[in-house]
């Protein structure tokens, strides 16, 4: 039977009792700890004897309040809505079991429904589209291993990326996130709407930056034209019970300071696993992209 502190304590000597005390302080401050860190990592233990994680939902968070692009998910690109078009190429994805438009706009809402979406109301409060996928998943009726969240502004986004990074957390049982990354074109280096990613050689996520990365000396931060740099494409899937705590973690210095929402699965030491793509990328940041996209879209004959 375990001893009560007491017993410990009693008929010791001031020297025992000093070295117990100690101790029983370290004790006290690693079990502390441990329910920090258990908060935020029982899921590990939960998910190894089912680490295939099967069940999928795509997840298109939409808002309509953007800093950058007020209403860019109704904005029209070759005469369908935006979301529309993102919502269609998503539908297409094998590996995705449902797919949900979240929102907290009912515009945007009564939009989706007409071309046959399922919606999800969401807070005006949520602060990025993780914690829209969040609080999305948390209010459908059946359970999901994988969240992807699919960027509503990338509306040529390919299938086949969706269906990779979900196969690519199916099969990294240490990792909670996957997202992808392409080739950096040269005239993107320096739009910090393009952000850029730096990934170790076992496919995992170092760093992402709205600047230039890694900073090559020998060039003084101009661009090395012999450097194959990534550009991170906004699409990303999450395990499910790790989505469900990502709101709670605290937000962080990097993340804050760079404003992107991935920094802070990094900083609070979770794994990350990125693919690697050829894929054209054409995401809507602002209002002069549409212009881009639709001609494109016309020289590719894409209706």
């Amino acid at each position: 039977m375990p001893m009560s502190l007491n017993s410990i304590c009693t008929g010791s000597s001031s020297s025992d009792r000093g070295s117990t005390k100690s101790s029983l302080i370290l004790h006290g401050v690693a079990a502390a700890a441990a329910l920090v860190v258990g908060a935020h990592a029982y899921y590990f233990y939960r998910r190894s004897a089912t680490v295939f994680r099967s069940r999928v939902v795509g997840i298109i968070p939409a808002r309509f309040a953007s800093s950058r692009f007020q209403g860019k998910p109704l904005v029209e690109i070759l005469g369908k809505p935006m979301i529309q078009r993102t919502w269609e190429r998503a539908k297409l994805a094998t590996t995705l079991d449902r797919v949900v438009v979240a929102t907290d706009d009912e515009k945007i809402a009564e939009c989706c429904r007409g071309f046959g979406a399922d919606v999800i109301m969401t807070a005006e409060s949520c602060r990025n589209g993780a914690e829209r996928c969040s609080e999305a998943l948390q209010k459908l009726e059946k359970k999901y291993d994988i969240v992807v969240n699919i960027q509503g502004d990338e509306p040529l986004i390919e299938p086949e990326i969706i269906d990779g990074i979900v196969k690519a957390l199916q099969t990294t049982p240490d990792a909670v996130f996957s997202t992808a990354v392409t080739a950096l074109k040269p005239e993107d280096a320096f739009d910090p709407n393009r952000v850029k990613c730096v990934v170790d050689n076992r496919g995992y996520a170092i760093y992402f930056s709205r600047g230039l990365i890694p900073f090559n000396k020998f060039v003084s931060g101009k661009v090395n034209p012999s450097f194959p740099y990534n550009l991170h494409l906004g699409i990303q899937s999450y395990d499910s019970e790790f989505l469900k705590i990502y709101p709670d973690l605290t937000p962080t210095p990097l993340q804050l300071e760079e404003d992107l929402e991935q920094l802070k699965v990094l900083e609070n030491g979770y794994k990350m696993k990125v693919i690697k793509v050829n894929h054209d990328a054409h995401g809507v940041d602002t209002p002069e992209d549409v212009a881009k996209i639709e001609s494109y879209m016309r020289e590719k004959n894409l209706s």
